[in-house]
């Protein structure tokens, strides 16, 4: 009986850890900020250090963009009748959106190890570019002027 606690346990206790995991690498968790965070002056370190943002070897991202738009308009991006080449993958296609999103790009400026790690803030918009599945947009893949 203590056995099958123990395993109960141990499988609960993965179980939630996997869905943390699942949870941390979506979309709307890694890049949209809306309403945008008030932490105006530091606010790359805050938003960077608040959603676990890094690379996966612990290193410190050298780009990140937060899109402060609603997640429903950055749904529609996957309906755009603008579909072009990936910027990094030249075979998958990415969506681009129709119209100009509100941006932050936070630029690594000091640091190499999370969370250790500094970045400059750089107010801009653009046409965002994601791929998608049949439920709607699954990576940010960039931006364009």
């Amino acid at each position: 009986m203590i056995i099958m606690v123990i395993i109960f346990m141990v499988l609960l206790f993965w179980e939630n850890e996997l869905s943390d995991e699942v949870t941390m690498l979506t979309l709307e968790h890694l890049h949209v900020d809306y309403p945008r965070n008030d932490a105006s002056v530091r606010y790359c370190n805050f938003m960077i250090t608040q959603r676990v943002i890094k690379d996966p070897d612990r290193t410190c991202k050298k780009e990140h963009v937060f899109i402060h738009e609603r997640p429903r308009k950055i749904n529609s991006i996957c309906t755009s009748p603008k579909k072009v080449a990936c910027q990094n993958h030249s075979t998958i296609f990415c969506f681009q959106s129709e119209t100009k999103f509100k941006m932050t790009v936070c630029q690594l400026i000091e640091g190499t190890r999370y969370p250790a790690c500094r970045y400059h803030i750089s107010p801009t918009e653009g046409f965002v570019l994601v791929t998608c599945d049949d439920f709607g947009p699954v990576n940010f893949q960039g931006y364009v002027d």
